[in-house]
């Protein structure tokens, strides 16, 4: 036993797992907060809608039926039931009743995926950049993050990256469309081809789908698990967060094959012993809304993404709109920093415009930030004049 001053210390797991790079900032906006300055946030991953009123009335009626016992650690059966229902006709996964496990949220299905598959020392290819947290998650398991370049992938083809970095180690592919932090959205064609080089390879797929429904033009989003031979190998992470605006209800749900369910089943019963059970009802009825309360979600963010990539473009950032996700990605223009760590500190510090560095999701981040359009419209309109001070430096370097 190794002690600290007398006292044991942490575990060693902990040695190679970071803390939240978005967290560090979103802690300094909270510091300027309280020393009274105003700050234009665009740092956070909040839909910019209320939870919609049917949602926190199931809630209501939930706690006045005295539904506050344990349920099922799996889950209530009618909202897997509901979950079963909607996979099946809407992503085309053939799901059984058995299937689906609730989650504490889409953060809480990707760890438990990630320990029911990986041992110490197997890999984990993901595509760079990805969502900050994913290789802290695969550390902590003892495994190694394999990162493969986006752009390498979609120029030489995503098979031939893949194969790059593929070893005798390689246990799992995390795959994740919408992408977080771009808005990247993966074409059926470049799903199939990753799907057939999993099948071939032997993997396991960690499919991670918190941006399904929030994409704003072109073809809809493709689960891997809809293809051949997929539905056995894919562990299908869902959440309710971004769709129904519902991050602080903590609640979504796994799709997990037949051979992995049992592993699955007791990483949850031992990390939460089930979510809790008022939110399962409001999630089922979160699952039963109408595709109105989507279309109103989705134009509402259509429209400020647009007007935020209109003013980065006239503080000269380089952006092309994403079709999906909640988040903006551009080029930081050299005149504001030669990296995206002292991008993000000078936009905070300067202007008071609260980001989050590039190079957090990953070497292929370096020289972009990240800004959420998923904010108040009146945010976007004073951010984008804080930001004419960024546009009057660039010019001044032409």
């Amino acid at each position: 036993m190794t002690s600290e001053g007398g006292f044991p210390r942490a575990a060693r797991r902990f040695d190679s797992v970071g803390f939240s790079e978005i967290v560090k900032v979103r802690n300094r906006v909270l510091e300027l907060l309280a020393q009274g300055h105003r700050v234009w946030r665009f740092e956070g991953g909040e839909p910019y809608m209320p939870t919609p009123q049917p949602i926190k009335e199931a809630m209501a009626e939930a706690l006045a039926r005295n539904e506050t016992r344990y349920a099922p650690s799996s889950g209530v059966p009618e909202l897997r039931r509901a979950i079963v229902e909607k996979v099946r006709s809407k992503n085309g996964i053939p799901a059984d009743e058995e299937s689906p496990i609730v989650v504490n949220g889409g953060m809480h299905g990707l760890f438990s995926a990630f320990a029911t598959l990986l041992d110490p020392g197997d890999e984990v290819l993901m595509l760079s950049p990805y969502w900050t947290p994913i290789v802290d998650v695969v550390a902590y398991h003892g495994a190694v993050p394999v990162l493969v370049p986006m752009p390498e992938a979609l120029r030489d083809g995503i098979t031939a990256a893949l194969s790059r970095r593929k070893t005798d180690r390689t246990k799992v592919l995390y795959w994740n469309s919408p992408n977080n932090p771009t808005g990247y959205v993966f074409s059926r064609a470049e799903c199939e081809e990753t799907c057939a080089f999993v099948r071939d390879q032997g993997l396991a797929l960690i499919s991670d789908e918190a941006y399904e429904d929030l994409i704003y033009e072109g073809d809809p989003h493709v689960s891997p698990a809809s293809f051949p031979g997929m539905a056995d190998r894919t562990l299908s992470v869902f959440t309710l967060s971004k769709t129904y605006s519902m991050t602080g209800w903590r609640a979504g749900y796994v799709l997990v094959p037949k051979r992995w369910r049992t592993a699955m089943q007791t990483v949850v019963l031992y990390s939460i012993n089930g979510v809790s059970t008022p939110t399962q009802w409001a999630a089922l009825a979160a699952l039963k809304l109408s595709d109105g309360f989507l279309a109103e979600a989705r134009a509402g963010y259509r429209r400020r993404r647009d007007a935020l990539v209109a003013g980065l473009r006239a503080a000269g950032f380089e952006i092309d709109p994403p079709r999906a996700a909640l988040y903006l990605f551009p080029r930081t223009p050299p005149a504001v920093a030669s990296s995206s760590v002292d991008a993000a500190r000078a936009l905070l510090d300067g202007p008071r415009v609260a980001t989050v560095p590039g190079v957090v999701f990953g070497p292929e981040g370096e020289g972009h930030l990240r800004f959420s359009f998923s904010v108040p419209e009146e945010t976007i309109a004073g951010g984008v004049e804080a930001l004419k001070s960024v546009a009057g430096a660039t010019a001044a370097t032409r």
